[in-house]
């Protein structure tokens, strides 16, 4: 498809979801609106072109559905699963990938990792639609995929190296005779810069996939819109109220860092220097607290909330509240001790070791406590992966502990619609509902339906499955109130 023709297409698409596209300076093709988008409108829906589920050795998910149960291997390359028939039944890109992935020696074939197969997939679907096996449409055409950047020109000696490599295997397990390995190299870099993590409800990474409409979409560290996932079907919706002819945005990185932080993660990933409203405060009084805040220390009066900046006479770190200097070598000590029992968590703590694990991420709590300001990034990870730990042995009360403890520091640095905040909400108003606070619990249930409803939309089984429990739990605190009355 020509590059006039196809762009034409996909502007009479837009041009119907009040859509639109246009070319920006420093930024190439930018989605723009045509109307207002209200929080929580869909903006846009895009199946992906070509998609895999993140498969390893402990887990597998169907490659049609992404679900992980009642999964049956395929008796052919034995690499990929499905769930039922109707899964396998259209497998029809599967069948041309199964023969190409028999090539290879099965020992070889499990260690195919899911960017590979993602590319095996992107080559064999683009084939089969060029030769009319599989349809064509405006959103769903390798000439969208063609139209994506790849930063190759900006790419270092080692990582050029890397994608040869890669399109070296490609080209093995595929054997096109019309394969070109430099092509294959650079549809590599586009995906490290296009691919999206497929999640479910919660945010958890399922699979990656290749969104070509919805890469057009730019990023800002402030998004006006958020993307998620309804299975693979991705959905950006408004965070919040988009007046027309304004251009929009999602995130692609972790935004709650510092400036210097997120710059750093989107020039590494995706090769751009950010100049959103956020980034261009940079070395601003307010970006300076900010970043002191959630990456800087804490003052060494235990009751002071202050942020520190280094001390001109270089003897420390001052608080910029109470003006009391905390010395270099009290940092410089809790940091090394910090760092010791850092070295010795396990990422991935296994069952039997989780009490252990446990103990020593608490210990490294307490050092954290000492050495950073409340707002933390480094003490909020680590109290989320104390709540995941806890939650996994069933201590639900220390558990709604640290979900309490998460939730203000998300508030303080995600925007006040981010669906982490809705998620962290519907975590707590289980814990209590579970521990017999039933009034808390509609409480937080219903902090969490209102952000994730903007995120998540309505209409999800997840969504119903929130507001089936926050009617549950409206219905036993009506029970539990009129029965303390009739006690009385």
């Amino acid at each position: 498809m020509e590059e006039a023709t196809l762009m034409a297409d996909l502007q009479s698409f837009l041009r119907d979801r009040c859509l639109t596209v246009s070319n920006l300076p420093e930024k190439g093709r930018s989605l723009f609106t045509s109307t207002h988008f209200r929080p929580g409108e869909v903006i846009l829906r895009q199946e992906p072109y070509v998609s895999v589920p993140n498969n390893n050795s402990s887990e597998s998910r169907c490659d049609g559905c992404f679900k992980n149960n009642g999964l049956k291997k395929c008796s052919g390359c034995q690499v990929v699963w499905y769930c039922g028939s109707s899964c396998q039944s259209e497998w029809k890109l599967h069948r041309h990938e199964c023969k190409a992935l028999c090539r290879l020696e099965k020992e070889k074939r499990l260690l195919v990792t899911p960017t590979i197969r993602l590319m095996v997939k992107l080559y064999l679907k683009r084939n089969l639609q060029n030769e009319k096996v599989i349809p064509t449409t405006t959103t769903d055409n390798y000439s969208l995929v063609e139209a994506l950047v790849s930063h190759m020109s900006e790419l270092d000696e080692k990582q050029l190296m890397l994608y040869a490599q890669m399109a070296n295997l490609v080209n093995l397990i595929l054997q096109f005779p019309s394969l070109d390995l430099k092509e294959i190299a650079e549809n590599f870099s586009k995906f490290s810069c296009n691919a999206h993590s497929i999640c479910d409800s919660e945010l958890r990474p399922q699979g990656i996939g290749l969104f070509p409409l919805v890469s057009i979409i730019n990023h800002s560290c402030s998004p006006n819109a958020v993307l998620v996932f309804e299975e693979k079907m991705a959905v950006v919706r408004a965070m919040e109220n988009i007046s027309k002819d304004s251009e929009v945005t999602i995130s692609y990185i972790e935004t709650a860092g510092s400036t210097l932080t997120r710059q750093k993660s989107l020039k590494e990933q995706y090769l751009f220097h950010c100049q959103c409203a956020r980034c261009s405060n940079i070395g601003k009084p307010h970006d300076i607290e900010e970043s002191a805040m959630l990456e800087g220390y804490r003052c060494a009066n235990e009751k002071c909330n202050g942020f520190l900046l280094r001390d001109p006479d270089d003897k420390g770190f001052v608080c910029q509240k109470c003006m009391l200097l905390r010395s270099k070598e009290e940092v410089k000590k809790l940091a090394g001790d910090l760092k010791t029992v850092s070295e010795k968590a396990p990422a991935s703590p296994s069952a039997e070791n989780k009490q252990d694990a446990i103990a020593l991420y608490k210990t490294m709590e307490k050092l954290q406590e000492k050495l950073y300001h409340s707002f933390s990034i480094s003490l909020m990870r680590t109290r989320e992966k104390l709540l995941k730990m806890l939650m996994e042995v069933e201590s639900w009360r220390e558990a709604l502990d640290y979900c309490k403890l998460i939730v203000p520091v998300y508030q303080r640095v995600y925007p006040e619609t981010h669906p982490l905040i809705g998620l962290q909400f519907y975590t707590q108003g289980k814990l209590e509902w579970l521990l017999g606070q039933t009034e808390e619990a509609v409480s937080s249930l219903i902090k969490a339906y209102d952000i994730l409803r903007i995120s998540h939309g309505t209409s999800t089984p997840f969504m119903k499955d929130l507001s089936e429990k926050l009617d549950e739990a409206r219905a036993e605190a009506s029970y539990k109130l009129l029965a303390l009355k009739d006690g009385n």
